[in-house]
């Protein structure tokens, strides 16, 4: 297995898979619990995923991302929720608006990586008609969707893109 940082370095965003070859139950679970081992708030885990196998419930997706056509070709999708009434006990509004959002966010980020880990791809998508996709997965009115992730064996990989330079990202004191 890779180490940690190989796995960052593989890690691109996929926008072309192989539909014929679906995500093995065991890789998924594999995904779910690196997921669940991301930091969050309080240990709050104020998130929530929908998992979506099916292509009637990926076309579904395609329609509130209507640019996103990646999404229809991926075996999987993996909607990520921001759970605004979780924190909210314990942190009031800032744990609502800000730390539900953060969670959701990095379990994403976990699930991205986990997937290259596991040889697999994937992309984030945010953008799409959150009303529209809180409506076609019957979301309660307290999970916000923050980012859908298609994961799925890769058609092609992409070359790496242009990073910025550190001293442009980063200040040294």
């Amino acid at each position: 297995m890779w180490d940690f940082f190989q796995t960052v370095r593989h890690r691109h965003s996929v926008r072309r898979y192989q539909p014929d070859m679906p995500v093995e139950p065991e890789k998924l679970h594999a995904i779910l619990e690196a997921v669940s081992t991301s930091p969050s708030a309080g240990d709050l885990q104020s998130y929530h995923i929908q998992v979506l196998t099916s292509a009637a419930d990926r076309a579904r997706l395609q329609d509130a991302a209507p640019d996103q056509t990646f999404i229809t070709e991926a075996p999987l999708a993996l909607v990520f929720s921001a759970d605004r009434a979780r924190p909210h006990e314990r942190f009031g509004e800032r744990g609502s608006a800000l730390f539900a959002t953060q969670d959701a966010t990095i379990a994403a980020a976990y699930a991205q990586l986990a997937a290259v880990a596991a040889g697999l791809a994937s992309a984030w998508v945010g953008r799409y008609d959150s009303a529209l996709l809180c409506a076609q997965l019957d979301l309660p009115a307290h999970l916000d969707p923050v980012a859908i992730i298609s994961i799925g064996y890769p058609a092609e990989l992409p070359a790496p893109t242009p990073r910025r330079r550190l001293d442009d990202i980063v200040t040294r004191r």
